[in-house]
């Protein structure tokens, strides 16, 4: 015994001796009220030093695994581990409800091709890493912890952290949102925005109308809540408004979920006079709009787009959505919703019933790296990095895949589409075998079986020889599929 015992370098010797000592008391290897080694003895054995030994009996005792008889020594102490191993087991799969169940079975990450080592993986939109300004965020947070760090090691306000919340409201305003009677709730990142925004909606028609196809994320948890998805046509610049108002002449719906920024999986950028249009027409069947903001700083080219929150002046029919996770560091889980300031009312206290509050360290953190004004600086180096990489996946989709259309104005990502009838899940297997995966359209579609003859090319995280080469093997054998 104790002959197994090997010390890292990564951590206090006493730390592990006391971890090594309760793995054997909770495996019932040291039996309750059994006399531990003397502190000399355990020391020679182990080549430590005795006040080593001495510091981790210390912490056994601390933690309620040992105590002592003076004059005699160190003993185990009696715990709930140590009573004998019972084999009381349940079926967990029968035990979970109908949510648990349908979340397992539309989490595409479960059931999605793993990248092998040597893999060339187009399936990522996150931002690459060796872009992420690392000295910068270190500043931001030396220079917010010397300001206030006992506070921000505390809980904090589930609204969210007050001078990133006033940053951010200045920020939509330079973006044109009228922010008369609206406010802000920070999240933790757009999914849980998403989240609570469909858990405070009420679901009188249980309907929900968006882009088809659309963020694959937002269509899960629109089933996990229950909604039946309407999925309308994209079109060159957004959603098709004609097909848009057959379907709102109908039938009701409770809202509309659009992403008219950087479309995910599309790429494409919603028109302005499209925006106009749109945001008429869902006053008109009153239908209050979640905005989806994905996206929508990495513009390469062209003048701003306004977000359709802005669009819809002093009404209050919007809920925005945004996040920097895509532009800054996903790392950070920090979102936001822009709302009416009654509805941000009732979102708080959904906030604060399920996480308290958004992490304090994070928001102040992404607070004082943007108030330090690093975002602009870092925006202009990530807009002309993805931009180049952007153009040259383009070029390489336009050289080797024997596509029908290609869409994708900026972001992360392009869109392709093939012929009726191609099947890209077929495509993915046999490029898997050659070393490349993608992500296949289908996953995006609101219905079963839709655009099995697309696929999403994400170029982010790939260096540029590699997008070279994945993209001309997806090329050939697509060729080779098609005969």
């Amino acid at each position: 015994m104790f002959y197994d015992f090997k010390p890292m370098n990564d951590r206090p010797v006493s730390l592990q001796v006391k971890e090594y000592l309760k793995r054997l008391i909770i495996k019932g290897v040291l039996q309750p009220h059994q006399k531990l080694p003397s502190t000399r003895e355990l020391s020679t054995l182990l080549n430590l030093s005795r006040n080593t030994i001495i510091s981790a009996y210390e912490g056994l005792e601390d933690d309620g695994f040992a105590y002592t008889i003076h004059g005699k020594g160190s003993y185990v102490a009696e715990t709930s581990s140590s009573a004998a191993n019972t084999s009381w087991d349940l079926d967990w799969g029968a035990r979970v409800n109908e949510y648990a169940q349908q979340a397992s079975e539309l989490d595409m990450m479960k059931r999605g091709i793993r990248a092998g080592k040597g893999t060339i993986s187009f399936t990522s939109i996150a931002p690459d890493e060796k872009l992420f300004d690392l000295e910068n965020v270190k500043r931001a947070f030396q220079d917010r912890m010397s300001v206030e760090g006992n506070v921000l090691l505390n809980y904090g306000y589930a609204k969210g952290y007050k001078p990133l919340i006033e940053y951010l409201l200045h920020y939509m305003d330079q973006k044109g949102v009228n922010l008369k009677e609206k406010d802000i709730l920070i999240t933790d990142g757009f999914t849980e925005g998403f989240d609570i925004v469909l858990s405070a909606l009420s679901k009188k028609h249980g309907s929900i109308i968006c882009e088809n196809p659309t963020h694959n994320t937002a269509i899960k948890n629109l089933k996990l809540h229950g909604y039946e998805i309407t999925g309308i046509t994209m079109e060159e610049d957004g959603i098709s408004l004609s097909e848009l108002e057959q379907a709102l002449s109908e039938k009701a719906f409770d809202c509309a979920y659009f992403v008219p920024s950087y479309h995910n999986p599309t790429g494409i950028v919603m028109s302005p006079e499209k925006r106009l249009k749109l945001m008429k027409l869902m006053e008109r069947y009153q239908v209050p709009v979640i905005e989806d903001g994905f996206n929508e700083e990495l513009r390469y080219s062209g003048s701003h787009v306004a977000p359709l929150i802005a669009t819809a002046g002093q009404g209050n029919g919007v809920i925005y959505i945004g996040s920097f996770s895509k532009v800054l560091f996903p790392g950070l889980r920090v979102g936001w919703i822009l709302a009416d300031r009654e509805l941000i009312d009732y979102l708080v206290s959904i906030k604060r019933a399920r996480s308290i509050h958004t992490s304090t360290l994070d928001q102040s953190i992404l607070y004082q790296y943007l108030y330090n004004g690093n975002f602009e600086k870092y925006l202009k180096k990530a807009r002309s990095e993805y931009k180049r990489k952007y153009e040259w996946t383009k070029q390489c989709c336009e050289e080797f895949i024997p596509y029908e259309r290609l869409s994708g104005d900026g972001g992360l990502h392009l869109f392709v589409t093939f012929e009726e009838g191609f099947d890209t899940r077929e495509l993915l297997a046999a490029c898997s075998r050659k070393g490349v995966i993608f992500t296949p359209g289908d996953n995006f579609y609101t219905k079963d079986g839709q655009g099995r003859n697309t696929m999403r090319i994400g170029f982010s995280r790939v260096s540029d020889d590699e997008i070279n080469k994945g993209i001309r093997i997806i090329g050939e054998t697509a060729r080779q599929l098609r005969g």
